[in-house]
């Protein structure tokens, strides 16, 4: 069994008006339109990291978060949907009119057979989602985008939207909410009224280290680090407000953040450049250019500046014109500029915003403030790394601050990394019953809100939030929270995937018992459980089994798992044991459909994860292949990145590794080497002086 149940985003597109337009146009014009339309279709949905599970006719299915979650599937939906009817209206048909569509975009459960072929197939998933997603689309506009209630909200802030009127659509009782997609909205920060709850300490220890990088005693970068929701960017944002001066001299603050999947990958360096012209983020070039000349004309010398505005286009997006008259203060008036790409003159613009601030860093310190910059493209983070570097040449009063997840790393020579640690208790409660005044609830409800909130700030303002005409007794995870919860299940290896949900289902097993639920060998369960405990995602009990001590990954873990799954690992617990050793063949089916745990968490990890355990956490250790002899094999990789196994046996034998290749792919020839050593071999063999293989991590 290869199948999870997944929160998935189903977009569904349809041309407006298909059966006239075929029944007017010759059939090798109809292919051709077909094609063209096929094939702009799918390019969109690539870009956006979307699958195409069908083609219905002229319609197209496809999938976001099937396979593997980011947190951000229904905003990728959303874009590719917008993006779709942009492309169509550019693309030329040979028509009188143009082609136009309709898109319905749904967010939803469905069961997703992870072994079907990722692009494409047909059944990959199931469920009312897909059947909602093809209704809205026929209430779209032609040239518009619908949604259902679960994407507008996964979107809001994001997506500019529409609310329509309620439609009646086939197979619902009740009338659905609709909204339209309009467009891309620039995020907004949220805004913070009440005080700062359980971070006083870390803002104390970040403006000392932004006062000893101002002092040109400190490390210019300074990082603030946390997962998702642990308060990092409302903890910029205090030290923004917070520290206007260091030593009694005023501070330059310049924020910016980075965006999920901007348009371009240096748009947050056009919102520093705004930022510098303190100008709105609907100002077109023209405007930002005259606001920049009349705030930096006594601040950066004159030669300097005209140059920088005369890149102010290149930088915010504007047409490059192949030449360009340079009329700008300071500059010749016959120069012409040479025709170039937009990379280069892009880059072009970067060096020259690059000297504006360290001239703007002569005169009195200057922070910039990047918020989320593990978002950042490479090309953003080089133009940072530069700046900073320059700044520390020249021992310019220029700081980066910048917030991020744990795993961001800025290279250089001077990075100061302050870590938000989850809420105590204390001062989760005192969060949330604050939380729970302001929204009217009891606040008797914090004791109930604690453990799932694990000390996490934004969880604690989602579920007060959901309480809002809910059962506080059946409270689900909210879907904010569920989609960090999911994104990072699936970045989990295949098989550190398995061993949790296996844990999840059934707290306190030990090493052994998970490893017979999966059908593992120990010390392959033993490597998992050790890596997911260096996670924290599972935590050792007194009787030494494991658990899972956050409640809301326990509860996104098991709902992954399909019902078949959950009722045999319940029949296998509750026979017990010892059960199982003495009727090895009565607990056979149970054994299987747990097996599928691991299939099905390998087969969703897709080409970024070839083999469900890395080398280096068993000892490069395995088990036999399926029909094999008793031999014990090892796996690898070989020097051309492939896979390699070795074992006794003559050369150029071939076996296939398990879990290589991913659920559903074709399973590639692997040739075996020779080996030194192997249980009953002959000390005569020829094969040097026998030796016992190396005992895999856990074992004494």
């Amino acid at each position: 069994m290869s199948e999870e149940r997944r929160i998935v985003t189903v977009l569904f597109v349809d041309i407006v008006g298909s059966t006239r337009l075929v029944d007017r146009l010759d059939p090798e014009d109809v292919r051709a339109l077909q094609r063209a339309y096929f094939c702009t279709v799918a390019s969109v949905l690539r870009r956006w990291n979307g699958a195409v599970e069908k083609y219905v006719g002229d319609a197209v299915m496809a999938l976001f978060g099937a396979r593997r979650a980011d947190g951000w599937d229904a905003y990728r939906a959303v874009r590719a949907g917008l993006e779709i009817q942009q492309a169509l209206d550019r693309h030329p048909t040979g028509l009188s009119s143009r082609l136009r569509v309709r898109v319905g975009v749904a967010t939803g459960e469905a069961v997703v057979d992870l072994s079907v072929g990722h692009d494409g197939g047909h059944g990959v998933a199931s469920g009312a989602v897909i059947t909602l997603a093809a209704r809205l689309q026929e209430h779209a506009p032609p040239g518009g985008v619908a949604l259902c209630p679960a994407t507008h909200q996964a979107v809001a802030g994001l997506i500019a939207q529409r609310r329509v009127p309620s439609v009646t659509l086939s197979g619902k009782a009740l009338p659905v909410d609709v909204w339209h997609a309009t467009g891309v909205e620039r995020p907004r920060p949220p805004r913070h009224d009440g005080p700062l709850i359980g971070r006083r300490r870390e803002l104390a220890v970040a403006r000392e280290h932004l006062a000893e990088a101002v002092r040109g005693r400190g490390a210019r970068r300074v990082l603030l680090l946390g997962a998702p929701g642990s308060g990092r960017s409302r903890l910029l944002r205090e030290l923004v407000r917070s520290t206007r001066t260091v030593d009694g001299v005023p501070v330059r603050w310049y924020p910016t953040a980075c965006p999920p999947y901007p348009d371009g990958p240096l748009g947050p360096a056009a919102d520093l450049v705004r930022a510098l012209a303190r100008a709105r983020a609907d100002d077109d070039p023209e405007t930002v250019r005259r606001r920049l000349a009349a705030t930096l004309t006594h601040v950066v010398p004159t030669g300097l500046l005209a140059v920088a505005l005369d890149t102010v286009g290149d930088l915010l997006g504007a047409a490059i014109d192949p030449v360009r008259r340079v009329d700008r203060p300071g500059a010749s008036e016959d120069r012409l500029d040479p025709p170039r790409s937009p990379a280069d003159a892009q880059a072009r613009a970067l060096a020259y915003w690059r000297q504006v601030l360290l001239s703007m860093a002569r005169r009195q310190p200057v922070v910039v403030a990047v918020d989320d910059l593990d978002r950042a493209a490479p090309a953003l983070r080089r133009h940072l790394t530069t700046l900073v570097d320059l700044a520390d040449e020249h021992d310019l009063p220029l700081v980066l601050v910048a917030t991020g997840t744990e795993e961001l790393n800025v290279p250089g020579r001077g990075v100061a990394r302050l870590r938000l640690p989850p809420l105590d208790t204390i001062t989760t409660g005192r969060l949330l019953r604050r939380l729970l005044r302001r929204a009217g609830q009891p606040t008797g409800l914090a004791a109930r809100l604690i453990p799932v909130t694990g000390g996490n700030p934004a969880r604690a303002v989602a579920y007060v939030r959901a309480l809002a005409g809910a059962d506080p007794a059946q409270l689900p995870v909210p879907d904010s929270v569920r989609r960090i919860v999911e994104a990072r299940l699936d970045r989990l290896d295949g098989g550190a995937r398995a061993v949790l949900m296996a844990a999840a289902l059934a707290p306190g097993r030990t090493v052994t018992e998970l490893a017979d639920v999966l059908d593992w060998p120990p010390a392959w369960a033993a490597a998992e459980v050790t890596s997911l405990t260096d996670d924290g995602l599972l935590a050792p009990l007194p009787t030494g089994g494991y658990d899972v001590p956050d409640p809301v990954v326990r509860q996104v873990a098991c709902a992954r798992l399909p019902r078949a799954l959950r009722a045999a690992y319940g029949r296998r617990d509750d026979d017990g044991t010892a059960t199982a050793e003495a009727s090895p063949g009565r607990m056979a089916p149970a054994r299987r459909a747990c097996a599928g745990l691991s299939r099905s968490a390998a087969g969703s990890a897709g080409v970024e994860r070839r083999d469900p355990v890395p080398d280096h956490r068993i000892g490069r250790w395995r088990r036999r292949p399926e029909g094999g002899s008793s031999t014990p094999w090892r796996a690898g990789r070989s020097r051309l990145g492939g896979p390699k196994a070795g074992r006794t046996g003559g050369a150029g034998s071939r076996v296939s590794v398990p879990g290589w290749p991913p659920v559903g792919g074709p399973a590639p020839p692997v040739r075996v080497r020779r080996r030194a050593w192997a249980p009953g071999a002959a000390s005569g063999s020829g094969h040097g002086t026998p030796r016992p293989p190396p005992r895999p991590p856990g074992s004494r």
